[in-house]
């Protein structure tokens, strides 16, 4: 079982980091996550009976690691939703692209659809069948050994919506054998949501939470994170 690392808890919200390769919540492969490893954690820190209730509010793809914040209250739940609706919750990533974009920083805006059969995500026209707008910004941080340490700023949270963007402009994410092929490099999958701001749901303080990437992963390894310092707000 994984160890849970909580970078900040009170009444109303729990913040922790969730680790790469473990589901944000149950998904067919039936393995623990996350969501399950914090309800088991609430349970038996304040000895409650029965369900203990928890809210996903956002979400992250299994091989993405990083910093997500659960609801431990409905009224919590319902406010951070309405943040992220309200374009008050904002999430940053870095990752590490295979090549250079031709531009230093840019917003990407396409429309992407998902394949249901395959789970596999791809860029297509707006006037197809279930198309779903995306946009990110990107900002080029360091480049070494043809490989580029990225910032990523998302404003709509499609299913790998990063992965599929950058790779459509010829810089697959390292690791992501799924849509780069063997142009992304074998390894683990370099993207990590290394910041998290929004607004308390109750107390209206504005949080921020920033930890930088695994240093003893390849590439990471490779790059200077250390700006992306853990910040973390006192209990309520």
């Amino acid at each position: 079982m994984e160890e849970l690392t909580i970078l900040h808890e009170d009444n109303h919200i729990i913040v922790v980091l969730k680790p790469q390769n473990v589901p944000c919540c149950e998904d067919e492969s039936k393995d623990l996550d996350l969501l399950n490893m914090i309800k088991q954690y609430l349970k038996e820190k304040y000895n409650k009976p029965g369900n203990v209730y928890l809210g996903l509010v956002h979400r992250l793809d299994r091989p993405t690691g990083g910093v997500m914040v659960f609801a431990k209250s409905s009224k919590a739940a319902a406010r951070l939703t309405e943040q992220m609706q309200n374009g008050d919750f904002e999430k940053k990533y870095y990752t590490v692209l295979v090549g250079k974009p031709r531009e230093e920083k840019a917003t990407l805006c396409n429309y992407i659809k998902k394949n249901s059969i395959n789970n596999m995500v791809y860029v297509c026209t707006q006037t197809e069948a279930n198309a779903k707008y995306a946009e990110l910004d990107y900002k080029v941080i360091e480049e070494k050994n043809g490989l580029t340490l990225t910032e990523v700023r998302l404003h709509t949270g499609r299913s790998h919506q990063i992965r599929v963007q950058m790779n459509h402009i010829g810089c697959p994410v390292y690791g992501d054998m799924r849509y780069g092929g063997e142009n992304a490099k074998k390894g683990y999958l370099s993207l990590w949501a290394y910041y998290l701001s929004f607004s308390h749901p109750v107390s209206k303080e504005r949080l921020v939470f920033r930890v930088e990437p695994p240093k003893d992963v390849t590439p990471w390894n490779l790059f200077d994170t250390s700006s992306a310092i853990k910040i973390i707000k006192p209990n309520y």
